[in-house]
């Protein structure tokens, strides 16, 4: 009986470390997201918009 109880309370440690970790990679994913987010929000609030194209300015000879 006793070894029954010792299996089922490492178990259940076991499942509450793997729930802790799940929840951590989560937290670590969602933040990285938002830093990237706001990385590429930056970047483009910091260029100015233009109006220009990117074609080469002179015509090319025929």
């Amino acid at each position: 009986m006793y070894e029954l109880e010792l299996h089922q309370a490492r178990s259940t440690e076991l499942r509450r470390r793997a729930a802790d970790e799940r929840l951590a990679h989560e937290a670590v994913r969602a933040a990285r997201r938002e830093a990237a987010a706001r990385r590429s929000q930056d970047e483009a609030e910091s260029q100015p918009p233009s109006r220009r194209s990117r074609r080469f300015g002179f015509p090319r000879p025929a």
